[in-house]
């Protein structure tokens, strides 16, 4: 049973098909050929796949970063982050990682990350010489910060997924993410430095006064919602809710960049990214179904600690599965159908849940910046115009980057551990 429905979903996905019909067709199959369970069984194991508290949190996390976009919120904090760096060389190219990593602590999608800063900054870094592939290459992977700097809809799915507390997973993400986001700065100054790129960046910056007057109240909202959440006022779930009131206050009372008529578009567009995610989370939850019926988790799990007699070992081979994974597919996915696998033998090993957790989206989320079906390559390239093609050779630095960074997440426990234990024991 499990060879054949692996081979076709590995068939259709070969073929194009999207990943969330890829899973389900391959499931059905597995139901109708391979058990004794009637097709009822389907329409369960999907819905139960999405009746779960937290999953909430998906859609609103997702309408806020729409709101902030529609708003002029991004672009305020644009303004902010030059008005930080943009006087030195490359500091355009270094606010374009300060602003995806401020925006990435509402909206919780790479995604909407990479639209809503890359239509903005993509323009401007290659308005002052900039080449567009690096442009683009850079926005891709700064929006990475989406899915790693709290609140995540990756790390919302892995706390549901592995019986984790999702607030734990968003505090200790902090530290991974200001270290990612230093390395691609850190990167970017050398890099201009070296090519001579980025000597214009201070045309059009503002003042730090004047940028901060215009974007104090949208600085304020991950303030609002991160503080509310480690303060005990309200859950995840409940604080994307405070985050789509706060962003559609923003942009229709103070800003007044949003009116009536631009409330449906905003809602469209959120609904279909909404029912695209909870379509792979139900599709992805018949999968993982059918494997631990036919016993797989616990072959694997065995598998391993077999094969791997230390916790350094299972994460170095850990970290090369998942990388190989993601390259194909989709981040939401993989955390659905694999964290109910690998956490129970990583609590085998003795490694905490929440650091493991880190990494697997950190490795996880490089799916969405590595060919052939990066989705933050497409959006990029989508905003810049440029053919697919075009933007791999500009990305393979940072993909460097980012494993070097995940490298040291994996060795050193505490920098997601940290704060994890001072909020929460």
């Amino acid at each position: 049973m499990t060879t054949a429905i692996l081979f076709t979903f590995l068939l259709l996905m070969a073929l194009s098909v999207p990943v969330a019909i890829s899973i389900g067709l391959a499931s059905v199959l597995g139901v109708q050929f391979f058990t004794n369970s009637p097709m009822l069984v389907v329409a369960q194991q999907l819905f139960v796949s999405i009746d779960k508290f937290p999953l909430v949190a998906i859609p609103f996390f997702i309408l806020s970063g729409n709101l902030m976009e529609a708003g002029g919120i991004s672009e305020r904090l644009v303004h902010f982050a030059r008005s930080l760096v943009g006087g030195v060389q490359g500091g355009l190219a270094m606010s374009c990682v300060i602003t995806c990593m401020i925006f990435a602590a509402v909206s919780g999608s790479s995604v909407a990350t990479t639209f809503a800063i890359g239509a903005i900054l993509i323009p401007a870094m290659v308005r002052l010489g900039y080449p567009v592939p690096k442009a683009a290459a850079l926005q891709a992977t700064s929006a990475e910060l989406g899915v790693i700097i709290p609140p995540s809809i990756p790390m919302i799915l892995y706390g549901v997924s592995a019986e984790v507390s999702v607030g734990e997973m968003f505090i200790a993400g902090f530290g991974p993410g200001l270290l990612i986001a230093g390395g691609l700065m850190l990167f970017v100054f050398f890099w201009c430095r070296f090519t001579g790129y980025g000597k214009r960046d201070g045309e059009g910056r503002l003042t730090f006064g004047r940028a901060f007057r215009q974007a104090w109240l949208a600085l304020l909202m991950p303030a609002v919602v991160l503080g509310g959440i480690y303060g005990g006022v309200f859950t995840p779930t409940e604080a994307s809710v405070i985050a789509v009131f706060y962003a559609l206050f923003l942009g229709m009372v103070v800003y007044r960049r949003i009116g009536l008529r631009d409330l449906a578009r905003i809602l469209h567009k959120t609904v279909v990214s909404t029912t695209v995610i909870m379509f792979i989370i139900a599709t992805a939850g018949l999968f993982a179904f059918l494997i631990s019926r036919a016993g797989i988790p616990a072959q694997i799990g065995n598998w391993i600690v077999a094969n791997f007699h230390s916790g350094w070992t299972f994460l170095l081979g850990v970290n090369v599965f998942l990388f190989l994974i993601g390259m194909f597919i989709e981040t939401g996915a993989a955390i659905v159908i694999l964290a109910p696998i690998l956490a129970p033998v990583a609590m085998h090993f003795g490694i905490d849940l929440v650091h493991f957790g880190i990494v697997m989206v950190v490795n996880l989320a490089l799916g969405m910046i590595t060919p052939p079906f990066g989705v933050n390559l497409f959006a990029a390239c989508s905003v810049a115009k440029i053919s697919y093609d075009r933007i791999i050779p500009a990305m393979l630095p940072f993909v460097a980057v980012i494993v070097a960074c995940l490298a040291i997440i994996t060795a050193w426990p505490d920098l997601s551990l940290f704060l994890r234990d001072l909020a929460y024991r």
